[in-house]
């Protein structure tokens, strides 16, 4: 009776467990006693509330992990309700870093380079001028019969593979690429004997193993007619026997044409490497650190906090760099002064984590500095096999 009087409006139970209720939440759900979808002013309240809170702890984790230790210790000493959780802290920042710098520090280059392959641009040596920009049709027929010589129909179906050869997908679609340039072949030929003339025998593109081997490419990237295959002065892989190597090492081929790829695929997979490498910094300071007898995932907590700063660190050196580039273009003091934040930046993330390994585990400098060079050794070590892994892993797969 008196717990009702006392919450008023609110209901003597949980809505959500049941649980009798002794204020304004639940003692054993935590669920508010507000119920925002009878009461509008309850459900602004409760967006501005959850939208401030999250903001304040956002706001308070990234102000406090610019000083060396002082999440990590504020966090294992038990004030968790501060700070962003570390494992979603470092999560969140790796995504965001990665992604800013596949945004901002991929190089730009032309991506239309290549010459045109040798049977197309000897047919076209006799046709003129090249015809102006036109709009493509939208299907195939359609292209090639809005051609009117031989040679353009070559260099129509020429520019389609090379396309084709280009193409993101997975390797494992291999017959769709053979049935896609089966059709652009059969289009082509219809159309130059509508205008009068013999089509060229083509070359048939063999399946693509059953067991997803590259063995045998699917792709365009053989033809006589594909520029990626012909013109790039690339030779092509000679098969080894072994699925995984001829796979990666095809990839790898595919990158190699393109620095702005190899860019993308790097800040792709080094997610991936820190995700793995974490938990295994974390036993490096287990053992660094044995006889301070803490838990193995007090450890963790640290080595999630020291990622954290270094994947915040990089995310400002990249923006920095970024926005030095563009500035130093238009006033180069600018520029200059950003690049040396940069560089104070890099210079910044050892020493940072040096200092908190002195402030979290709290055992002299000499100590501390000697610790410290051995296990930033052995993490490099470490570091170098996984990301070997997995990139290699990552070239199989793509």
């Amino acid at each position: 009776m008196n717990t009702a009087a006392a919450t008023g409006h609110h209901r003597s139970t949980c809505e959500n467990c049941g649980t009798w209720l002794q204020g304004g939440y639940c003692h054993l759900c935590g669920q508010s006693a507000h119920n925002p979808t009878r009461h509008f002013g309850h459900a602004v309240e409760e967006i501005f509330e959850s939208f401030w809170h999250l903001d304040g702890r956002v706001f308070r984790t990234l102000r406090d992990l610019f000083v060396p230790g002082r999440v990590a210790n504020a966090y294992l000493a038990g004030h968790r309700v501060r700070y962003i959780a570390p494992l979603r802290l470092f999560v969140v920042l790796t995504a965001l870093t990665f992604f800013t710098a596949k945004l901002v520090m991929t190089p730009v280059i032309s991506v239309d380079t290549d010459p045109l392959p040798q049977d197309a641009a000897s047919l076209a040596e006799g046709a003129g001028p090249a015809a102006p920009p036109r709009a493509a049709p939208e299907g195939l027929e359609e292209s090639f019969a809005a051609l009117d010589s031989v040679a353009a129909v070559e260099r129509e179906r020429a520019h389609l593979l090379r396309d084709l050869a280009r193409d993101d997908a997975p390797r494992a679609l291999g017959f769709v690429f053979a049935e896609a340039q089966r059709r652009i072949d059969a289009a082509a030929d219809a159309r130059i004997l509508e205008l009068g003339a013999e089509p060229t025998p083509r070359a048939t593109p063999s399946p693509e193993p059953a067991d997803g081997s590259d063995a045998v490419a699917a792709r365009p990237a053989a033809t006589a007619a594909d520029p990626d295959g012909a013109d790039t002065g690339t030779a092509e892989t000679v098969a080894s026997g072994n699925a995984f190597v001829d796979r990666t090492m095809r990839n790898w081929e595919r990158l190699a044409r393109d620095p702005r790829a190899i860019a993308q695929f790097l800040f792709g997979a080094a997610p991936a490497t820190l995700f793995v490498l974490v938990p295994l910094f974390a036993v490096l300071l287990r053992i660094a650190y044995f006889f301070t007898r803490r838990p193995y995932l007090e450890h963790v907590v640290i080595a999630l906090y020291s990622h954290a700063w270094l994947m915040l660190a990089l995310l400002l050196v990249f923006c920095t760099s970024a926005l030095g580039d563009w500035a130093g273009a238009r006033v180069p003091v600018i520029g200059t002064v950003l690049s040396a934040l940069v560089f104070a930046l890099v210079c910044w993330m050892p020493l940072y984590l040096l200092w908190m390994q002195r402030r979290v585990y709290r055992q002299a400098w000499w100590l501390t500095v000697l610790k410290y060079l051995a296990i930033g050794y052995v993490y490099a070590m470490l570091f170098g096999t996984v990301a070997v892994g997995v990139i290699g892993f990552s070239l199989f797969t793509m």
